[in-house]
Formats: structure tokens, sequence, C-alpha cells
């Protein structure tokens, strides 16, 4: 299950692990103008664990979940106007 919300300056998607135990706790993404947050509680340490990922590295997250194993280099797309 996933929930997403917009603010106005970010859009937010939580993550809510449903699938049965044991459960992770809830992913939360924060998308803004200039980069993407991700961040999840961490039980061990008792405190939210966050990342940032720049929109060139979402861009190629993306593109990786649908390659096979190897090494890649995006390239801007050619303007065909």
């Amino acid at each position: 299950m996933f929930t997403i919300e917009h603010d106005f300056d970010a859009t937010t998607v939580t993550l809510v692990d449903d699938a049965g135990p044991p459960f992770q706790e809830d992913v939360i993404i924060n998308t803004f103008e200039d980069c993407v947050t991700v961040s999840q509680f961490d039980t061990r340490l008792n405190e939210d664990r966050t990342i940032t990922l720049s929109l060139a590295q979402v861009r190629d997250l993306f593109a990786a979940l649908d390659l096979p194993e190897g090494a890649y280099s995006l390239r801007p797309a050619k303007d065909t106007s």
C-alpha cells in the first residue's frame, strides 16, 4: 500500500509494508524541485535515516530497474524538433 500527498514545495509518497511479517518501517519519499529524499525509521538506532538523491541519480535508478546486470551511462535525449 502507498499514499501520495501534494504539498506546496514537495510531493510525498509513503510506502507501507503490508506484505506480512516481518514488517518493515514505512518508507517516505519526498520529491522536491532539485532532489529526492528517501527516509525510513531505524528501530535499532531509534532515529530516522535519510538519503538525498539528485534528479540525475533518480533518473539512473529508474533506468536501472529495467536493465540486466552491467555498467551503464545514460545520455541526454536528442532534441528532435
